[in-house]
């Protein structure tokens, strides 16, 4: 069974008290609208009408030319870490597809497994994904704006 991983607590509450993110830059402050701004701690929607923060986030160890950069929301109070289960995030329930991308261990795209896929195909595609012994994990992706959701290991 997959294992969706929501991003670590240490970073998020760091983060959550006015830490610099991968840019350097302290995190921008907005009021969520409840819809489309997935936390990726609690892998919920920030609630609207809460605070959120948004910030640049790269979610690889290393710095390379697959480690991509880009944008993500994080509830700007503490919540729960969410993941560390087979089932399916609540923030994978919002759109009607995502990206779903195979990665090597050394964090390279393994190639012919980036597919969008219908948000009921995920399991599916992601258990397909893992039939390929180059992949080391998987990032689920928005299939519109590329945004980083969350990653996927093997349990």
């Amino acid at each position: 069974m997959p294992n969706f991983i929501a991003l670590e607590t240490d970073m998020v509450r760091t983060l959550q008290n006015g830490g610099l993110d991968i840019n350097g830059q302290k995190p921008q402050r907005k009021t969520s609208t409840g819809a489309g701004n997935p936390c990726r701690h609690c892998l919920r929607e920030v609630p609207e009408g809460e605070e959120m923060l948004i910030l640049a986030h790269r979610p690889f160890d290393g710095v390379h030319a697959y480690a991509e950069t880009g944008p993500i929301f994080l509830c700007a109070k503490p919540c729960a870490r969410g993941g560390n289960s087979a089932d399916l995030p609540t923030i994978l329930t919002t759109s009607p597809d995502y990206l779903v991308k195979g990665y090597s261990a050394d964090e390279h795209i393994v190639y012919g497994t980036g597919e969008v896929v219908a948000t009921t195909d995920i399991q599916a595609k992601v258990a397909d994904v893992f039939n390929n012994p180059e992949v080391a994990f998987i990032h689920v992706r928005s299939a519109r704006n590329n945004c980083y959701q969350a990653r996927i290991e093997r349990d």
